[in-house]
């Protein structure tokens, strides 16, 4: 019976009754030890819900997916009917199949599609009890999953500490678990000591501050106290040092042998009571001696394996024994483990049994870091390759440990822990080629630290290193070093593209097309063509998408929209296929761009959106602040000016670098384009001017945003402001020779004039053509010029065409606008509600939709959105009503296609 836990109860009641309706949720239950999280968990265990547990185990933390193992063991007969990627991904990670490093979120993916099919017949509770030992690895696969659950029918809750540090679990609900009510507390000693003194009972209950471990463990040590020499005021130590030296003393008043054993369960890093009793018999104890420990309550055992009362017990056990006999059972337990499945676990109990440098130890080690990373236990790697540097013998072996551990590091997202291995690596190295690997990880961990200065210079050094040797890893790396140079200025830009001119590559070389396409962005050369680069670079062995991700953003810069929509749209397609996610946000923020450009607003929120949604579950900061930016932009295309003002603030936020954030000179942008859209056009062009300096001038939301300050400076009467933009602009279309962007340039000379030519501008960039918005804008401009000479007849036949396009592509304020001269003219226009499928359909429902009627089945829709087949299934059931469909077989005939 649980003590005043009601409203604790009451909510995992209502998660279970959600998850038998059809319904997933997950909770993070946080409190200190000893306060009944572990209650918690067996009172949701209880409640006729099919259920599967794991634990983290302090000695298994370093252990890639050792957690997870237990937790999808009962569905891993299953593991056939995932689709390829993630049956492959799920196998690496369990070490059953020799597989390269697969994504995490992938992963991720696998066990939430193995959940689902789990609870297919029925719903499924799974429940992780100290979730803060849990190796990483394991943690975040289960975070991913439990973030992205939606109508499964799965339940999964985490026990953890109250430190978000132990277990940082964001964008899942939390329950904080606090002490017990005076009351509750109380019942709980009375049920279980009823002849307690009245005096120990009162010190009882204000030790324990209502923590129930304590309630229950602290009585005997308080009776000893109280007759002996013991002062029985307040004990000075923490609660949970204080129950730890309770169970400690507990323990001691067992036998020898049995304490020998026990310290060899809790040294062990597995339950299994044959490995124990084989390590135990090498230092004397044996089965029997394990009886004490059980008739006292310290552990149970099923005949197969052995588990402590409560964690705090073990690691009492642990922590209490002399260093030497630490040392002994941890050499005993590496001689009992001499099964080849075992070698991890053996490698770590021989590495906590050196006292000095050993490099055989060393060597196994590295071995377990090479299979942990090839299984992407890309954390558990780092601390297994760091370990072994520091085991070596070997100078040169110890550095190139420790060049393994930060590249890992970097790898797992640690940026700091990369720096700093990079730092110690670097003081040891004397080959040029370990440098510029370290160089690398060195610019990853500044660019990730908002520091793009230092982060390009380490590029370049590295580039230095390696230029004559070899060209082509220099390339690379020089390419890495124009994505820095964007954040840097135009100068940076310039130097990166002499050095990659300069390099002597090979004609035949997969980076030679990529290098000259840069290079000519940078530079604002407009003759080489995006499609037939990237055709070359495949044909030359690149490594796609991951090669060719960066020409998407210069093909931006020169205005190859439509080309880089195409290349954008194929790398996603590549990347689902193999299953490499975590190069995904930036490729959709890239099409995103490249489909607001295009006039396919709708097109782009759908990229955008699952893009930060991606960036948001592996924590790519950068890109949560580039997507983020860029929804505000779309935002402020549609008047939603909150949207997009609580989307520049996201974009902002000081965690992804505040002012200096990547997404700043977009959000500028946005802010601006919202501003002009209101008629507010001196704070739009105070806005707009923040993209006119470096570095933001030469970015793609500064170089696109040109026409937007122009309008707003002549709206505000004061055009020479504009100067510097209309050459630019003017220039841009000069060298692109594309007949979009000479329109906009001749749209903006009408606004700038002189009058007797505004009417020439305006009639040349109508014949240009061009996007599908910047054309309606264009006849807005013209129509209000024209409604300005009274030849009304004129006006309205342009402004009428531009109010529908408004109207079609949701452009409220523009909407507005024209309708507004409209009425000026004497025209009528109601605002036409938005009617067409795409405003009835969320981006996601709007994605699966148009997958299903291409004759895809839901499995193989999950796995391309990354979502489980039972969410498709409620998100088109969802969508029939919207649609006025009955069935799957109608969405083939409705107009799902692009603005």
């Amino acid at each position: 019976m649980l003590h005043g836990r009601e409203a604790e109860q009451a909510l995992i009641d209502r998660l279970l009754q959600g998850a038998r309706e059809g319904r997933s949720g997950a909770l993070v239950i946080r409190g200190e030890p000893g306060i009944g999280k572990t209650a918690l968990l067996d009172y949701a265990a209880t409640q006729g819900i099919p259920t599967v547990r794991s634990a983290g185990v302090e000695s298994e933390a370093e252990l890639p997916f050792a957690a997870l193992h237990l937790l999808v063991r009962p569905g891993l007969e299953m593991v056939d009917m995932l689709p390829g990627p993630q049956r492959d991904a799920l196998r690496g990670a369990f070490g059953l199949t020799q597989h390269n490093p697969a994504d995490r979120m992938l992963i991720g993916l696998a066990v939430l599609s193995l959940l689902a099919e789990e609870a297919a017949d029925g719903p499924l509770l799974c429940l992780i009890d100290d979730a803060h030992w849990l190796d990483r690895a394991t943690a975040e696969t289960l975070l991913f999953a439990a973030r992205r659950l939606d109508s499964e029918g799965v339940v999964i809750i985490f026990a953890t500490r109250p430190a978000d540090d132990d277990f940082p679990a964001p964008g899942l609900a939390e329950l904080t678990v606090t002490g017990l009510r005076q009351d509750a507390a109380a019942a709980l000693v009375d049920s279980h000591t009823a002849d307690l003194a009245p005096a120990l009972r009162y010190r009882l209950l204000t030790e324990a501050a209502g923590n129930p471990l304590a309630l229950l463990e602290l009585p005997a040590v308080l009776a000893v106290e109280a007759t002996g020499s013991t002062s029985t005021g307040p004990n000075p130590l923490p609660l949970t040092q204080r129950l730890q030296v309770a169970f400690h003393g507990q323990v001691s008043r067992l036998p020898a042998p049995t304490r020998t054993l026990l310290l060899v369960a809790a040294a062990a890093g597995t339950d299994d009571l044959g490995t124990v009793l084989r390590a135990a018999a090498a230092l004397g104890p044996q089965l029997s001696d394990l009886q004490p420990a059980e008739y006292a309550g310290h552990l149970h055992s099923n005949g197969r394996t052995l588990v402590f009362r409560h964690p705090l017990l073990r690691s009492a056990v642990y922590q209490g024994a002399p260093l030497a006999q630490r040392l002994a059972v941890h050499t005993a337990l590496a001689e009992a483990l001499h099964d080849p499945s075992d070698a991890d676990l053996r490698a770590w109990h021989l590495a906590a049994a050196a006292t000095g440098p050993d490099e055989s130890t060393a060597t196994a080690l590295e071995e377990t870091a090479d299979r942990a990373r090839r299984r992407s236990g890309f954390s558990g790697a780092v601390t297994a390759y760091e370990r072994a540097a520091g085991l070596s013998t070997d100078a040169k072996a110890r550095v190139r440990r420790l060049v393994s551990a930060a590249e890992t590091a970097s790898e797992a997202g640690q940026l700091d822990r990369a720096r700093t291995l990079a730092e110690r690596a670097a003081g040891q190295n004397s080959d040029p080629l370990l440098d510029a690997r370290l160089d690398l990880v060195r610019a990853a961990a500044e660019f990730g630290a908002g520091k793009p200065l230092s982060a390009h210079q380490l590029l370049l050094a590295g580039a230095d290193l390696v230029r004559d040797s070899e060209p082509v890893q220099a390339a690379r790396i020089l390419a890495q070093a124009v994505h820095t140079a964007w954040y840097l200025g135009a100068p940076e830009l310039a130097d990166v593209a002499a050095r990659l001119t300069a390099l002597a590559l090979p004609e035949s070389d997969s980076m030679t097309p990529i290098a000259r396409y840069t290079v000519a962005a940078i530079e604002g050369r407009y003759t080489v063509d995006l499609r037939e680069t990237a055709a070359t670079a495949r044909r030359n062995g690149a490594d796609s998408p991951r090669d060719l991700v960066q020409m998407c953003g210069a093909g931006l810069v020169v205005g190859q929209d439509e080309q880089v929509a195409e290349l954008a749209q194929n790398l996603i397609a590549e990347c689902r296929d193999q299953g490499r996610i975590a190069l995904l946000p930036t490729l959709l923020f890239f099409r995103g761009e490249a489909e607001v450009f295009l006039g396919r607003p709708h097109e782009g929120r759908i990229a955008a959106t699952e893009g930060l949604r991606i960036a948001e579950d592996i924590g790519q900061d950068h890109w949560i602040s580039q997507l983020s930016s860029y929804l505000a932009y779309l935002a402020a295309f549609e008047g939603r000016e909150q949207d997009c003002r609580a989307l520049v603030a996201r974009a902002l936020a000081e965690q992804l670098g505040g002012a200096a954030a990547p997404g700043a000179p977009w959000t500028n942008s946005a802010l601006g384009l919202l501003e002009l859209g209101q008629g507010k056009v001196e704070t739009a062009l105070a806005r707009l001017e923040l993209l006119t300096v470096e570095p933001a001038r030469h970015h793609v939301a500064g170089m696109r945003a040109l026409p937007d300050l122009i309008e707003a400076a002549v709206r505000l009467g004061s055009p020479e402001r504009a100067g510097d933009a209309m050459e630019r602009l003017q220039s841009w279309a000069a060298g692109a020779r594309q007949d979009w962007i000479a329109a906009l340039a001749h749209r903006c000379q009408a606004l700038i004039g002189p009058e007797t030519q505004v009417e020439d501008h305006f009639q040349a960039a109508l014949a240009l053509g061009g996007r599908p918005f910047e054309q309606a804008r264009t006849q807005l401009l013209f129509g209000e010029w024209l409604r300005r000479n009274r030849r009304k007849v004129e006006a309205r036949n342009h402004l009428s065409p531009a109010l529908e396009v408004f109207e079609r592509l949701d452009a409220a304020p523009w909407a507005e606008r024209a309708r507004t001269e409209l009425a000026a003219l004497g025209v009528g226009t109601a605002a036409r509600p938005a009617t067409g499928v795409l405003a009835r359909l969320t981006p996601q429902e709007l994605q699966i939709v148009r997958l299903a009627a291409q004759g895809m089945s839901n499995r193989d829709i999950a796995a391309q959105l990354f979502l489980s087949p039972r969410t498709v299934g409620h998100h088109l059931y969802k969508a029939y009503p919207k649609l006025g469909v009955l069935s799957r077989g109608e969405l083939a005939e409705l107009p799902l296609d692009a603005d």
